[in-house]
């Protein structure tokens, strides 16, 4: 469907860039995109993501606003506190673009859920805080071969990469095979983190998402972007598929042959 007159006026900052046009815009209204989470991370990435037109917008989250969250979880507000996240966020989506459909997904993914719900969506934005449901997530991806936006934050410093193993590029898995100590990655609770941090590493979440769907410049999929808030210092480094990776080592890239069972 060609692009409504209140689109063309709306998204006119995004038509005007030869990478996204109208034919871009029209994939953004066309795609679907679940972030998992809507907490720090998942605020900005969310945000952004609505006002860019994504069609369908996914929030997964089984969380309730607290005080402590407002420092950083900017769709949240003080007379949210207390309701679910899903729900704030759904209200401050549609304010800030009414045309999107906002799905809510009030629970926590597991075995029993991931699938189902991740299999409904192109994308995946990723902002948990957690080990174990950013792998769950990355093993459902690279099973479905949907594209995984993932980020995280602690202290000062944020780091974000997109992967697509099915391309010959790594899974989370690959470049974190095991969760790290509590001494090693201690909790926001415990060690702080800078709220605009947040801001930072969600909307670049959104930027790689909208890449992604347009099919714009260069992604990070094989690359692993770092920013130090601290020291204004950004650094990329290349990360490359593990063969022996418990979770994609049997993935058939694009093109080629099944892997044999």
């Amino acid at each position: 469907m060609a692009l409504s007159d209140e689109e063309l006026e709306r998204y006119a900052r995004h038509i005007v860039l030869p990478e996204i046009g109208g034919p871009g815009q029209a994939r953004l209204r066309a795609s679907r995109v679940l972030a998992v989470g809507a907490g720090g991370l998942g605020s900005p990435a969310l945000a952004y993501l609505a006002a860019a037109g994504v069609g369908v917008l996914g929030v997964a989250d089984d969380d309730a606003v607290s005080l402590s969250n407002l420092q950083r979880q900017i769709l949240h507000g003080v007379a949210d506190l207390g309701r679910p996240k899903t729900d704030s966020a759904h209200d401050a989506l549609a304010r800030i673009n009414p045309h999107v459909d906002v799905r809510l997904h009030p629970v926590r993914l597991d075995e029993d859920n991931a699938e189902a719900l991740i299999g409904r969506y192109d994308l995946v934005v990723d902002g948990s805080d957690n080990f174990a449901t950013r792998h769950l997530v990355n093993a459902v991806c690279a099973r479905l071969r949907k594209p995984l936006v993932a980020a995280a934050i602690g202290r000062w410093e944020g780091q974000i990469s997109t992967y697509k193993p099915w391309e010959g590029g790594p899974c989370y898995a690959c470049v974190f095979p095991r969760a790290p100590s509590a001494e090693q990655v201690p909790a926001c609770a415990e060690a702080g983190v800078l709220g605009a941090l947040a801001g930072v590493m969600g909307a670049m979440q959104a930027v790689e998402a909208v890449k992604e769907i347009v099919g714009a410049g260069r992604g990070l999929s094989g690359r692993l972007l770092i920013y130090d808030a601290l020291e204004a210092r950004v650094r990329v480094m290349g990360v490359a598929r593990d063969p022996a990776c418990a979770v994609c080592a049997g993935l058939a890239r694009t093109g080629d042959a099944p892997a044999a069972p």
